[in-house]
Order: structure tokens, then C-alpha cells, then sequence
């Protein structure tokens, strides 16, 4: 039987705020356990963690999907190093620093915090837009992307 390789550009689709492809913010962990399968690990947060969570990791397809406790354990976070992900329709895995902040003001978003790592990575982040997009390199390599929160704190799940 032959794989199935998803062939959609919706499936790895991100759109800020909602979530990427089937995945939507705010999803319970059954219905990501009906789209996605079992993970191949859960992580729980440590006790010392600001936030109490869950990071359930499928490592086949590039994906940790993280729950927080507060928010009764639904779908907040995504982080994926995918290499078929879209950003505004356009593949981004290996784009440069210059062009991402160029896509990202294509789409009027401009306000963004550049940060060196210790680790030598590059990571640039839009807070309003909620989404963390780290380089290696001058390429990027992975994004980090979670439900949009309001200035009084309120998570704004998608509709």
C-alpha cells in the first residue's frame, strides 16, 4: 500500500491565529487525536513551568502540539519545522531573515523583535501575531505559532 503524502497546500497552511491545515486553535486533544494519530511522545510540562502543559510530538511529520492546562487542555500552540509549511500561500522552510520580514510586510505586519540565541540561531518574533520564526544559518528552520491573545489577556480561539 502506497503512502499517502498529503498533497493539499492547505494541509500545512498556516494561518496565524487559527492553526495550520486541520489543525485549529482551541481543537480538544480528541479531536487532534482523530486528525492526527497517536504521538509518538507526550511531554509534560515541568513543575516549575509558568504554564502547566502538554506537548504531544510527531516527529514523522515535523509537528509539537502543545495544550495548556489553563486553557482545559486545548490545542494553543503549534511548532513545526515541516518542510512543506506555508505562510500567505507561499512555502517558507529555508527562506532567509530578509525575506520573511518582506512576506510578513506584504501582509502588513511590521513589528517584529529580532533576537541572536546563545545557540547561534536567529529568532524573530511577531508578539501581536503571536508567532516565533527561528533561523540557522540565514535559513529558517522551524516556527513556533499560537492562538492570538487579546491586550487584556483573553485568548481569542478562532471562531
Amino acid at each position: 500500500m502506497a503512502t499517502t503524502q498529503p498533497s493539499s497546500t492547505e494541509e500545512n497552511e498556516i494561518i496565524l491565529g487559527v492553526g495550520m491545515g486541520p489543525l485549529k486553535f482551541g481543537a480538544s486533544m480528541d479531536e487532534v487525536r482523530a486528525l492526527m494519530g497517536e504521538p509518538e511522545e507526550i511531554e509534560e510540562s515541568e513543575e516549575d513551568d509558568e504554564f502547566e502543559h502538554q506537548a504531544w510530538n510527531y516527529l514523522e511529520e515535523g509537528y509539537s502540539l502543545y495544550f495548556d492546562r489553563e486553557d482545559d487542555y486545548r490545542l494553543s500552540c503549534i511548532e513545526t519545522d515541516h518542510p512543506g509549511m506555508r505562510l500567505f500561500g507561499e512555502a517558507i522552510h529555508g527562506r532567509s531573515v530578509e525575506e520573511i520580514q518582506a512576506l510578513m510586510k506584504q501582509h502588513g505586519l511590521e513589528t517584529s523583535d529580532m533576537e541572536k540565541m546563545d545557540t547561534g540561531e536567529v529568532r524573530l518574533s511577531y508578539e501581536k501575531e503571536m508567532i516565533d520564526i527561528y533561523f540557522d544559518e540565514d535559513q529558517l528552520q522551524f516556527i513556533n505559532f499560537g492562538v492570538f491573545i487579546s491586550e487584556d489577556l483573553e485568548v481569542q480561539w478562532p471562531a
